[in-house]
């Protein structure tokens, strides 16, 4: 993974979120971040619901696994108070503060299926995106990421190795990974100290990159290397295809998420079948579609 040349910026990135809104031609779009993908059934059910009451009627997904909505009132680029609250009544707003720097994306079918070689993953990446997240969200200083700054997290799968990122690590075996920093791979870490690692070249980052509108937004923009580069370890595995739409091996399926996004009905019944599986969330992937379980997990 050779590094891009860096980009000179000329303005602060206006990536947006719940308290930052993009000011569209249908009205206000609002962006929430799901760590993982991870979207709980009642987070969803009252996304619905609030989509229906305020916006386009739809939820709608992101290349990076995330939720929007579309079509909100506001003014001056805000949204109302009682939009706000309602927004955040979803749960998927835990920090005012740090909302746009929560960028974390995970193989999406990690979990406990990394002890069926079948299924490719070799760890389970959730307790680690967890911990990067509580990380992140820990330090007020942190909140100064770029809204477009990516950590990404394969389970050694390789369905996210050729996804560009600023931070982030592909799993080697249940306990040890490589780190990605920009384009190039960094050390190999126990992966219960990969939460740390990774917030620590991110504060290395916030120290290197300056302020102001020319400040760089991304690891790869940097004048120098974050880190000593190191040689990519033979246990990485190969790229895997996107996950394809339709039922998984193992149960479950992977549904399709058009550009129309889900409307509340189709969205309850995604719950209620989740539901039945004996599972309380879906996740949204990074194919624009949602894995909604069933079956043997």
């Amino acid at each position: 993974m050779d590094s891009p040349s860096p980009t000179v910026r000329t303005r602060r990135d206006r990536c947006p979120g719940a308290l930052r809104p993009w000011p569209a031609d249908d009205g206000l779009l609002v962006r929430l971040r799901l760590v993982g993908g991870r979207l709980p059934l009642r987070s969803l059910l009252a996304l619905a619901a609030v989509a229906d009451e305020y916006g386009d009627g739809r939820i709608h997904v992101t290349g990076r696994a995330n939720v929007q909505l579309r079509a909100l009132p506001g003014r001056d680029g805000r949204l109302p108070p009682e939009a706000l609250r309602a927004v955040e009544g979803t749960g998927l707003l835990p920090s005012r503060t740090h909302e746009l720097v929560r960028n974390i994306m995970v193989s999406p079918r990690t979990g406990p299926r990394r002890d069926r070689p079948s299924e490719g993953g070799r760890a389970d990446l959730r307790p680690l995106a967890s911990a990067l997240d509580e990380l992140l969200c820990a330090d007020p200083r942190r909140a100064d990421l770029p809204g477009r700054f990516l950590f990404v997290l394969d389970d050694g799968r390789g369905d996210l190795l050729e996804r560009s990122c600023d931070l982030g690590l592909v799993a080697l075996d249940r306990n040890t990974a490589q780190l990605r920093v920009g384009g190039g791979w960094g050390p190999l870490t126990p992966l219960d100290e990969a939460a740390a690692a990774l917030v620590h070249l991110a504060d290395a980052f916030l120290a290197r990159r300056g302020d102001g509108p020319t400040a760089p937004w991304h690891v790869a923009e940097l004048p120098s290397p974050l880190a000593d580069p190191a040689p990519p370890d033979p246990r990485l595995p190969d790229p895997a295809p996107p996950l394809p739409h339709g039922p998984l091996p193992g149960g479950g399926r992977h549904v399709p998420v058009s550009e129309s996004g889900l409307d509340r009905s189709t969205a309850e019944a995604l719950a209620a079948e989740a539901l039945t599986a004996g599972s309380d969330e879906l996740v949204v992937t990074p194919w624009r579609g949602v894995i909604v379980p069933g079956g043997e997990q």
